[in-house]
């Protein structure tokens, strides 16, 4: 009678460790997911993990009470991990990598990057792979553990944007002519930022072979710099035409000359005599 007691209250109190185990594994599971601040694919690993790791540790007691050596299992599922993380040590470099990227957030989903040579608007982040699109929209699928390992430039975290426009006038054209022109014409254009320190600013940056080079320094939002910058070129180089200022092109000039050699062929030559 004592044994079926003991027996008894061991499952009794396995059964409520359990209980309790499953419980807690669940709250963990609804807190993680609950945790707005946290992207939803790194929810998606964590809270069942967690809740998963809890119930483990549950079912270990479990097993101590009922006297089984637990240090012996620990023992051979660790080996067993070691065994599955060596195999696997790619995959699991993609996990921890996705993992830190979800946590520290260098990009989010719609932002535009570069990285590692990859250029692309970024479609989705997972655990194992990010996916991204080219502008010409080619599907790209990256490792996570390449962003990682390398710079990562992200065209879209910032709200304003700097660009510099250059536009070449003939040496023979006034320089602070071509300045009012190019002034006066983007000064209509709502989106170049007039803030204190992003006002426009127009300089001479090169005297080049054939041309002197006006440099155009402009600030804008970023959604608004791919269609600023062509706008702004097109719209410029109307007014310099209609303000009579060139935009030259590079020329050659070719000079033919004899050398010696062929100078002495020539008078070398016989003359023919005529029919």
């Amino acid at each position: 009678m004592e044994y079926f007691i003991a027996v008894a209250t061991n499952v009794i109190i396995a059964g409520l460790v359990l209980i309790v185990g499953w419980t807690i594994g669940k709250y963990v599971n609804k807190t993680i997911n609950g945790i707005e601040k946290l992207d939803n694919t790194l929810k998606s690993f964590l809270a069942p993990s967690a809740k998963y790791v809890i119930f483990a540790l549950s079912l270990l007691i479990v097993l101590q009470q009922f006297g089984v050596q637990t240090t012996s299992l620990l023992a051979i599922f660790g080996a067993a991990g070691l065994a599955i993380g060596l195999a696997l040590q790619g995959t699991l470099s993609n996990v921890s990598a996705g993992m830190m990227l979800l946590i520290l957030r260098p990009f989010n989903v719609g932002d535009f990057i570069s990285s590692g040579g990859t250029t692309g608007t970024v479609k989705t982040i997972g655990l194992f792979a990010t996916e991204m699109a080219t502008p010409d929209n080619i599907y790209i699928f990256v490792p996570n553990s390449n962003l990682w390992n390398t710079d990562i430039q992200n065209f879209s975290r910032n709200d304003t944007r700097r660009q510099d426009l250059v536009f070449g006038i003939s040496y023979n054209d006034d320089i602070n002519k071509a300045f009012k022109t190019i002034e006066k014409t983007i000064s209509k254009d709502e989106r170049i930022s007039s803030e204190e320190g992003k006002a426009p600013q127009i300089m001479v940056t090169n005297l080049g072979e054939s041309s002197v080079d006006i440099t155009l320094r402009i600030w804008s939002a970023g959604s608004d710099f791919a269609a600023l910058k062509v706008d702004t070129m097109k719209i410029v180089k109307e007014a310099l035409d209609k303000d009579g200022i060139s935009i030259p092109y590079p020329t050659r000039t070719i000079e033919m000359v004899e050398t010696a050699n062929e100078v002495s062929k020539t008078k070398a030559a016989p003359k023919k005599k005529a029919a």
